[in-house]
């Protein structure tokens, strides 16, 4: 009965099921599998081609010294930087037999032309701290400062020089542009050399365009200069034509300033004259008058008692009658001393005006 009992309380003959013991061996696997994660964390290894970056809580720090090292397992991250030196190209693929790529590789020289330039830039990670944290993409910035610096050295340069001689010179120029520029930006990134693969000529379709554009270009310079022979001659003149309008006009102005002294003198002249004798004044006036408005005119006057008096031309009527007025003169000068008190009051008002 005993038996029996104990048979089946085993499950028909199997030994019971000890849960203490299974629960022990469980924790020992899992404190095994933890120290081995554990283990398997708390160390690293850098190469000599390599550095290393050890993060702790966000604070990073370079190794730099090969060999083993170790960590704080889940709190210390270390991320590994090659070291070794590293190229990419400008204007060709190496991946795809020499290609060139026309947007990278066309330039334009100082003399106006367009040239092919490839170039290989060789490089490597100097300070792996500010390679991982200073930039999002280093290798890129160096890319583009390389292909800046490159372009200006090429646009400094003949495309003569650059194709045949110069090739040294700009090499050197661009290394030297590139390393003032990484000093710069600061982004733990040392060019070593950049150096020119290949240079040439672009294609016909290229060369052609650029004729044209090199055609219109000088089409323009000799409009230019055209335009400016014709203003250098046209200045001088206008110039000229200008003083002379000016020395026209002022020997005119002169002209004019005299013709009205010469006037205003024989005004005067004429006045004196006749505050002296009106009577005779105002004929000899009356005869000039005439002798310019009629100058081909004859004029005889008969007087009363017979007597002819030729009036114009006046040259015959001053030298046939001078007598005449001068004997008028003193006729009214003796017999006018009726009219002395307004000739003297004439007189008075006169020198009152002057």
């Amino acid at each position: 009965m005993f038996d029996n009992r104990q048979m089946n309380q085993t499950g028909n003959g199997r030994k019971p099921f000890n849960r203490r013991k299974a629960s022990t061996i469980v924790k020992i696997v899992i404190a095994a599998v933890i120290l081995l994660l554990l283990a398997g964390n708390s160390y690293y290894t850098i190469q000599e081609e390599e550095q290393a970056v050890v993060c702790t809580f966000g604070s990073p720090k370079a190794v730099t010294t090969p060999g083993l090292h170790f960590k704080i397992p889940f709190i210390q991250t270390v991320t590994k930087v090659n070291t070794t030196i590293k190229g990419f190209t400008i204007g060709y693929s190496m991946e795809a037999e020499n290609m060139t790529s026309a947007d990278d590789a066309m330039m334009i020289t100082s003399d106006y032309n367009f040239i092919n330039v490839d170039f290989y830039a060789a490089y490597r990670v100097t300070d792996p701290v500010k390679a991982l944290y200073a930039s999002e993409d280093p290798v890129e910035i160096l890319k583009n400062i390389a292909q800046n610096c490159i372009r200006t050295t090429i646009g400094s340069y003949t495309v003569d020089s650059v194709l045949t001689t110069g090739k040294n010179e700009i090499q050197a120029n661009i290394t030297q542009m590139i390393l003032e520029k990484l000093e710069a930006y600061d982004i733990g990134i040392q060019l070593i050399n950049i150096t020119i693969q290949d240079a040439e000529p672009p294609t016909e379709e290229v060369s052609n365009a650029f004729k044209e554009v090199e055609t219109a270009k000088q089409g323009k310079e000799t409009a230019l200069n055209n335009a400016n022979k014709y203003r250098n001659e046209q200045i001088p003149k206008a110039e000229a034509n200008s003083d002379a309008i000016l020395q026209n006009a002022e020997a005119a102005k002169q002209e004019r300033i005299n013709e009205a002294n010469g006037q205003v003198a024989r005004f005067n002249s004429m006045y004196q004259e006749y505050i002296k004798y009106p009577e005779v004044t105002k004929k000899r006036m009356f005869y000039e008058a005439m002798e310019d408005v009629l100058p081909d005119v004859k004029v005889v006057i008969e007087s009363s008692d017979g007597k002819t008096n030729t009036v114009l031309p006046l040259d015959s009527f001053v030298s046939g009658d001078a007598a005449s007025d001068a004997g008028e003169m003193n006729d009214g000068a003796d017999n006018g001393e009726a009219d002395n008190g307004r000739t003297e009051r004439q007189e008075n008002a006169v020198q009152s005006e002057e």
